[in-house]
C-alpha cells in the first residue's frame, strides 16, 4: 500500500533489554500482511543498481532478507554468529559497547565481483552491518548497499557505514 505509515507497526518497548533503552518492536509489523508486504516491496523498490545476492544478519535481519531475495529473483545469504554456519566460514569481530561480538559468512557464499545487497531490521550504532559488509568484501563481493527498515538516526550508525550507500524504510529522529 503506497501510502501506508510503517512506522504505526512499531511498538515502543521501554527498559528492553535493559533499563533506559527504549525498544523498537517490530514483531507488529510482521503480524500484519499488508504492512509485511508493503515493507519488502519498498525495500525491493530502493536503487542499489545491480544486485547479485541479498545478504542478511541474523536473526531479525532474515525476516526482511528472505523475502526481499525472493522478490528481486536473487540467491540468499545468511550472516550469522559464530559456529551456526555448518561450512567453511571467514569471521570478523566487532566491538559493542559493553564488549565484542563476531558474525560468519560462508567462505563461499559469495563469488568475486558479485554485487551483495545487506539487509538487518535496524540500524543503531552501526557495528553489526560493518562487519557483515567487511564479510562479504573478505569474499572478493561488492557491497551494493545496507537496507533497513528502521533507522535510530540518534545513533551513529549511518557514520559507522560511510563510503556504503545506506537506505532505511522508517526514521527515528
Amino acid at each position: 500500500m503506497a501510502g501506508m505509515d510503517l512506522a504505526l507497526f512499531l511498538r515502543d518497548v521501554p527498559d528492553f533489554p535493559k533499563p533506559g533503552i527504549l525498544f523498537k518492536d517490530i514483531t507488529p509489523l510482521l503480524a500484519d500482511a499488508q504492512a509485511m508486504a508493503t515493507a519488502i516491496g519498498r525495500l525491493a523498490g530502493f536503487d542499489f543498481g545491480r544486485v547479485d545476492k541479498v545478504a542478511a544478519i541474523e536473526s531479525r535481519g532474515f525476516l526482511f532478507g528472505v523475502p526481499l531475495a525472493m522478490r528481486l529473483g536473487k540467491g540468499f545469504v545468511p550472516v550469522r554468529k559464530p559456529g551456526k554456519l555448518p561450512w567453511k566460514t571467514s569471521r570478523v569481530e566487532y566491538v559493542l559497547e559493553y564488549g565484542s561480538d563476531a558474525v560468519e559468512i560462508h567462505q563461499d557464499a559469495v563469488h568475486p565481483g558479485e554485487r551483495v545487497l545487506l539487509v538487518d531490521d535496524l540500524l543503531a550504532t552501526g557495528g553489526t552491518m560493518a562487519a557483515a559488509c567487511e564479510l562479504v568484501q573478505s569474499c572478493g563481493g561488492v557491497v551494493a548497499g545496507c537496507a533497513f527498515v528502521v533507522e535510530l538516526c540518534f545513533l551513529p550508525g549511518r557514520e559507522r557505514l560511510r563510503g556504503q550507500r545506506v537506505e532505511a524504510l522508517i526514521a527515528i529522529p
